[in-house]
């Protein structure tokens, strides 16, 4: 297996890039927004990150 660190390189930049935007735009929101995930259980913070996971697989998968 042979990695393409050109690719992982631009996706990890993507990602800074798109995470970025939030606190850009509209910092306020972002913190309200922080503040209502402290709300949220452990169980909930799971199946929303396994969710989150499994729409990138697929992303992943229907891109390539």
């Amino acid at each position: 297996m042979n990695i393409d660190w050109q690719t992982l390189g631009a996706a990890l930049a993507l990602m800074f890039i798109i995470e970025g935007i939030m606190p850009f735009l509209v910092p306020n929101r972002l913190r309200m927004a922080a503040l209502t995930v402290l709300k949220f259980d452990d169980k909930s913070l799971r199946l929303m990150g396994f969710g989150s996971m499994l729409l990138g697989l697929f992303l992943l998968y229907v891109i390539r």
